[in-house]
């Protein structure tokens, strides 16, 4: 088998390779929204991290370094990996992570597996994307399909002022019983430009650790009068949705999740965590005034909303640095994209499903008093071996689907199979699928529906549904996704929600088991990072040498069982006899049952000389009392 540095430095000998150094590192008092500093995770000692801007098919090293205290890894989000999914960077899925003090070299292979468009980097391990481990990422393919003037990347976020793993170990807690998610302190929106972010407003006084870059109110986009831009837009959140419109000006989406579509016309951008969509807006032919930019935080997704919290977050266009900002306030209302109706520009036909994995998720408090999501009753835990690992250990064994512990799936070799996601939650939730795109090929507006008109069939006949790595699910609804298994390793899919995934809602893919182990080699410092932090690189899930044995593997919490047991049923039992009875004396003395009125004074009277009898014994009693007291 051939590594993947050898058959880069292989194909890297006529193209270009393109390296970054990234040193993950802690960094000390950012405070991009203006109202309070904390303690981030950046890269070289700044924060935001790098944006990162690739050309042409250039191949790509990104060479990490741990300055943290605890292991870290990077996804790059949307990248295929083709057969190398020890890059995709998802904790226990691809790897360990690495270990504090040491590093790791991310190959993105893009000759291999050409790609284009708008994407991001994050870390996947813990919640250390939302306390700042992410940013842009930008492929730009030789030629593009539309043609416009200028791009610009928008980023969007929720921010938070406490560390994430005090707000988690806030979120899972007994005293959280119904599972409220953390809500934003802040919103933030910021721009870049190729690699380089776009600084703050002239005569503005930013923070000074995060001074080199605008945020909200002191950033703005230049724009000349009759030219067409290209705004890569990404949510880089951790929990909220944004809606996104300029006013004034008229959006056209040209590209969903790095797939280029045709123009489609909107006024308002719903975008969720982890989407990415780029828009053409062409400047007004006018220079008199300037325009505000809207990015309100989709509030529907909060438990509550604070008093403290400014959930719509404002920049602007700016034509002329001296004309005034026209602000037309908020939208009357919100209107999530219809992606289904969006057309690719590359048509890819519905090839038909083989295997069908249907998953219905839910929120509950389980048995130890926490509230976790479950997958068909159960919550994703990692396994103590990662996915990848398994899979290149287990030989033959790797096709046995229980090998891996609960949810995950085994699929062949360009097996095409449907994920349908049924959401049985109260809250919209964005589903990912790491190292692929899918068709979305059926959405239903109530899954629990008898009528086709509310939970239509699939509809083979579909000439070039809409594809991307990153889809909405509404509550109560549901969506068919059509995937094809050309791909082979160990692939996450998971809801992008940071609270939700750390609370179980996830599964594996494990695709193509006897074909991976043919194609490429796990690099051995992967091997090492596990060993470094203390787990086995071999066997199933739990780190042995059976398809069964999972013993050692975490589990749990479990969904608490409440409903009526043996017990329980007896006890219940007794008591409604037990009331039965004493409700049937109580009405039968009532009504004086058969009792006469001789018989009612006969036993007035026998009441009457017991009572007499025990006062002579009491009075008896109180006198020898005396006498002894005496």
């Amino acid at each position: 088998m051939r590594t993947a540095l050898a058959l880069l430095a292989a194909a890297s000998s006529a193209l270009a390779l393109q390296e970054s150094w990234w040193n993950i590192s802690y960094v000390e008092g950012a405070n991009p929204d203006g109202l309070f500093p904390r303690r981030v995770i950046g890269v070289n000692g700044t924060w935001p991290p790098p944006s990162m801007s690739i050309h042409g098919d250039d191949d790509l090293i990104v060479h990490a370094y741990n300055s943290l205290d605890v292991p870290a890894t990077l996804h790059h989000h949307g990248m295929f990996f083709n057969s190398t999914s020890w890059f995709d960077g998802a904790n226990k899925v691809g790897q360990c992570g690495i270990p504090p003090g040491q590093s790791l070299d991310y190959i993105i292979p893009l000759n291999a597996t050409p790609q284009h468009g708008t994407y991001w980097v994050h870390s996947h391990y813990g919640t250390q994307y939302v306390d700042g481990l992410r940013s842009p990422f930008v492929l730009h393919p030789p030629s593009e399909a539309h043609s416009y003037d200028e791009e610009f990347t928008v980023i969007l976020s929720d921010w938070y002022h406490d560390p994430a793993d005090d707000l988690l170990g806030q979120f899972i807690n007994i005293a959280n019983p119904g599972g409220a998610e953390p809500v934003p302190d802040a919103g933030l929106i910021y721009f870049a430009q190729n690699s380089t972010y776009l600084g703050p407003i002239a005569g503005s006084s930013p923070d000074p650790v995060t001074g080199a870059v605008g945020f909200n109110e002191n950033a703005t986009l230049p724009f000349e009068p009759g030219k067409t831009y290209r705004l890569r837009i990404v949510n880089v959140g951790g929990f909220a949705g944004f809606y996104f419109w300029i006013d004034g000006h008229e959006m056209r989406i040209i590209e969903v999740d790095g797939t280029d579509v045709e123009e489609y016309t909107l006024d308002q951008l719903g975008i969720t965590v982890a989407q990415r969509y780029s828009v053409l807006v062409t400047a007004l032919n006018d220079t008199s005034a300037n325009y505000a930019i809207h990015a309100d935080m989709d509030t529907s997704m909060f438990d509550t909303v604070p008093p403290t919290l400014n959930p719509n977050v404002t920049s602007s266009i700016t034509y002329n640095h001296s004309a005034p900002i026209t602000d037309y306030g908020g939208a009357d209302a919100f209107l999530d994209v219809d992606d289904t109706a969006i057309v690719p520009l590359v048509a890819v036909p519905v090839y038909p499903s083989t295997q069908t994995i249907a998953l219905e998720f839910e929120f509950d408090t389980m048995d130890d008093g926490t509230n976790h999501a479950t997958f068909n009753g159960t919550t994703y835990n990692p396994p103590l071996v990662p996915a990848i690992m398994s899979e290149m250990t287990l030989l033959q064994n790797a096709t046995t689907q229980e090998a891996y512990g609960p949810l995950t799936f085994v699929v062949d070799h360009l097996e095409v199979f449907d994920i349908v996601i049924m959401n049985g939650d109260t809250g919209k939730h964005p589903f990912h699928l790491h190292g692929h795109t899918f068709q979305i090929v059926n959405r239903a507006q109530d899954y629990t529906s008898s009528d086709p008109a509310l939970n239509p069939p699939i509809n083979e006949s579909q000439v070039n549904p809409i594809r991307r790595d990153t889809v909405l699910i509404p509550p109560g609804t549901s969506v068919a996704l059509r995937v094809i298994a050309d791909n082979p390793g160990a692939w996450f899919f998971h809801c992008h929600i940071e609270w939700h995934l750390e609370v179980g809602l996830a599964m594996q893919i494990i695709e193509a088991p006897l074909v991976a182990q043919q194609r490429n080699a796990l690099p051995q410092e992967m091997y090492d990072h596990c060993a470094a932090l203390g787990f086995p690189t071999a066997g199933n899930a739990a780190g042995l040498a059976s398809t069964t044995d999972l013993d050692g593997l975490p589990s749990g919490p479990y969904v608490q069982n409440n409903g009526w047991h043996s017990k329980g049923i007896g006890a219940m039992a007794g008591c409604v006899l037990t009331a039965t009875l004493g409700m049937i004396t109580v009405v039968w003395y009532a009504l004086g049952g058969h009792i006469s009125e001789a018989e009612m004074e006969y036993e007035a009277r026998l009441h009457q000389e017991e009572k007499e009898r025990r006062g002579r014994f009491f009075g008896l009693a109180k006198a020898a009392r005396r006498r002894f007291r005496a």
